[in-house]
């Protein structure tokens, strides 16, 4: 089966969706995800998405951002970052995301690892769900834009170093898409791992078809560990996120034995590799986070998500400790793009944590992701917009795929482990050297 649109993107997390709704009313849309359209790592997010709180904030914010990522950053993209951050945040409000507020309607900004000033917004702790109901929401309203869930992305079709679509499997039926412009917002890469916070689905499956044609990639050993994921003894299952939020308004993190070791509100690496030396000195599987002086009121309130989803696993965090231990949480390095999200092929484009525009260097400063994934997707999306009417589609015979989703997915997961191995990263929690 063939298919023709102007714009074809793969994946349904904020930046898929960001991106489709700042493309043109006047272009045909497909957007395709994996599972279904909710299961994304946007909608695990807790914590909230930074933003320079006025223009002052902005010179604060790069350092932050510089600091946080070992000064390993792309200064240029940063400053795109931090200037085009708050109409972006004002973009959603727009579309009718309720971020929390003061009592004088003011934004309620909090506060996370190495960032020098409150300047996270949120919606509780469940921001990504709240943003990502809005943005389906828009989709599923737009005539323009299809969905295909439950999709599996083989490889993007190329011809002659350009980008002219992508293969699909659809219920076991092979579909050939043809576009003016592949987006590619496949997500991370902790599906992976035996031990991370991501969604499991998420195997790097954009990077492995990059590698394949030769696209540039960039920074595959720097892999995040988050320091604070629930402690549970089981095998190969999605980690609830811990959020850094609750560090953010005072929680703190213990030994086995009652003693602070660490100062809870560093950058995330160096917070991780605290953790997991003392859980090694006191021969434990875990460490504490304690938030329970902050009273119970505040808490189902302010975390209600976390609240419900700890009780559910038999703890009550306005009375007992969370246990924590480190996980897998997110990719810096990905798919190198310019500042528009190019990739290095023609028609080609990459957003979200399946690319690489340099923000994070070698540590991701908190709550920088969603705000990458907004500001870089709409930046791809004004690209496509100017030049869309300049591309012809281009149909080219396509062989039929004879492997199995589970063949093809093996394959991916093999390329994308060896590009890690040749950057100097590790792939299990277990061994994995801290930087």
């Amino acid at each position: 089966m063939n298919k023709l649109v102007d714009v074809l993107i793969i994946g349904s997390g904020i930046s898929g969706l960001y991106c489709a709704l700042n493309l043109r009313r006047d272009l045909k849309i497909l957007v395709v995800c994996k599972s279904e359209i909710t299961c994304t790592n946007t909608y695990l997010a807790q914590g909230g998405i930074s933003t320079a709180v006025d223009k002052d904030d902005i010179p604060l914010f790069i350092c932050d951002t510089l600091k946080a990522g070992k000064y390993e950053n792309d200064i240029e993209a940063i400053k795109i970052l931090t200037n085009e951050s708050i109409n972006n945040i004002r973009e959603l409000i727009s579309m009718g995301v309720e971020f929390d507020k003061e009592s004088n309607g003011d934004l309620n900004f909090t506060k996370e690892g190495a960032h020098s000033v409150n300047r996270i917004v949120h919606t509780k702790d469940n921001t990504g769900e709240s943003v990502a109901k809005e943005l389906i929401n828009k989709v599923m309203q737009s005539d323009n834009i299809e969905i295909y869930e439950y999709t599996y992305f083989v490889d993007i079709i190329e011809n002659q170093r350009k980008c002219i679509g992508a293969m699909l499997i659809k219920e076991n039926e092979q579909i050939n898409v043809y576009s003016k412009c592949v987006v590619l917002a496949t997500g991370g890469i902790g599906g992976l791992f035996s031990n991370s916070t991501n969604q499991r689905i998420l195997k790097g499956d954009g990077i492995a078809s990059a590698i394949k044609h030769d696209i540039e990639i960039k920074d595959m050993n720097y892999i995040q560990i988050h320091p604070t994921a629930f402690y549970e003894e089981c095998e190969d299952e999605r980690r609830l996120l811990i959020s850094e939020s609750l560090r953010g308004e005072g929680g703190k993190l213990l030994n086995i034995n009652g003693e602070r070791f660490v100062d809870e509100l560093l950058p995330r690496d160096i917070v991780s590799k605290a953790v997991y030396k003392e859980m090694k000195k006191t021969d434990s599987n875990y460490v504490n986070l304690d938030i329970s002086f902050l009273g119970k009121d505040y808490i189902v309130s302010r975390f209600s998500s976390i609240y419900k989803e700890c009780l559910k696993r038999g703890v009550d965090i306005t009375k007992e400790y969370i246990k924590v231990s480190p996980a897998q949480h997110f990719l810096m390095g990905g798919i190198k793009v310019d500042s528009n999200s190019l990739t290095s092929m023609e028609n080609l484009y990459a957003v979200g944590e399946t690319s690489c525009t340099g923000i994070h260097g070698a540590n991701r400063l908190a709550s920088n992701s969603l705000l990458e994934g907004l500001v870089f997707s709409r930046r791809c999306a004004i690209n496509i917009n100017k030049n869309i009417n300049y591309i012809k589609n281009n149909v080219i015979a396509v062989n039929k795929i004879s492997k199995s989703i589970e063949e093809l997915s093996e394959e991916n997961s093999i390329l994308v482990k060896e590009a890690i191995k040749l950057n100097g990263g590790i792939l299990d929690y277990e061994l994995f050297n801290y930087r």
